[in-house]
C-alpha cells in the first residue's frame, strides 16, 4: 500500500517542477511579449483542464507510444520507451496539471502593475534581472498557489496516467490508480485508506495554502 503513496508523491514533485518552469516561461511571454496567434497558443495550453483525462491520455500515447513521432524517436535514437513506465506518469501529470499552473501564474502577473518593472528598468535593470527582483516577487502569492493546486492536481491523476503508463503494480501504479484496482479486486479495506489518506492530504494543502494566503490579501 505504501508503493502507490511513495510513487505519486515522486511524480507529483517532479511534474510539478516541469509545470512551475513551463507555466512561468509562457505565462511571460503570453502577458508581456507580443506573441503571433497568442489565442492559439493559450487555448493549447489551457485545453488538457477541458478535456477529458481519458482524451489528453489517448493523445499522448499517439504521441510517446513505439509508433508515436516522439516515442519512435526516443526508442530508435536512445532506445528509451516512455509508454508503461513512471517516466510516463510524470508526463500525463504534468500536462493535465500545466492548465492550473499557467492560469494562476498568469493571473498574478496581470495583477502586478506594469510601472514597477518600468520603474526597475529605468533604474538599471535589465528585464531578466526586473523579472526576478520586481515581477516574481511581487506575483509570488498567485505562484505559491499554482504551485500547490498543481502539485494536488498530479497527485490526483488518474485517466491520462492510466492510458499512457497503465496500472503496473510497483511500477506505474498511483494512488488514483490503486484506488480504482482496489476497488475492481473488492479490496475495500485497501481503498479506504488510500481514499483516506489522499482526502485528508488535499485538504490539508487547500487549507494551508488559503491560511498562508489569507495573509497575504489573496485568495484561492
Amino acid at each position: 500500500m505504501l508503493a502507490p503513496v511513495v510513487l505519486s508523491l515522486k511524480v507529483a514533485a517532479i511534474a510539478t517542477i516541469f509545470a512551475f518552469i513551463l507555466g512561468v516561461f509562457f505565462a511571460y511571454i503570453l502577458t508581456k511579449k507580443n506573441v503571433p496567434f497568442k489565442s492559439i497558443w493559450e487555448t493549447i495550453l489551457i485545453l488538457p483542464m477541458i478535456l477529458p483525462p481519458s482524451i489528453v491520455g489517448y493523445l499522448l500515447l499517439k504521441l510517446f507510444g513505439k509508433r508515436g513521432p516522439l516515442g519512435a524517436f526516443l526508442l530508435d535514437t536512445f532506445g528509451v520507451q516512455v509508454v508503461f513506465t513512471w517516466v510516463a506518469c510524470v508526463i500525463a501529470a504534468c500536462v493535465v496539471a500545466l492548465p492550473l499552473m499557467y492560469q494562476n501564474v498568469k493571473a498574478a502577473f496581470q495583477s502586478v502593475d506594469e510601472t514597477y518593472e518600468l520603474a526597475a528598468q529605468t533604474l538599471g535593470s535589465g528585464e531578466w534581472k526586473a523579472f526576478w527582483t520586481v515581477l516574481f516577487p511581487l506575483a509570488r502569492p498567485g505562484v505559491v498557489s499554482g504551485i500547490i493546486l498543481t502539485f494536488a492536481r498530479a497527485m490526483g491523476e488518474f485517466g491520462a496516467t492510466l492510458m499512457l503508463a497503465g496500472n503496473i503494480e510497483g511500477e506505474t501504479q498511483t494512488i488514483p490508480t490503486a484506488i480504482y484496482y482496489a476497488v475492481a479486486t473488492g479490496k475495500e479495506d485497501q481503498a479506504n485508506t488510500l481514499v483516506a489518506v489522499m482526502t485528508v492530504f488535499s485538504f490539508l494543502m487547500i487549507f494551508g495554502l488559503n491560511a498562508w494566503l489569507k495573509k497575504k490579501n489573496y485568495k484561492v
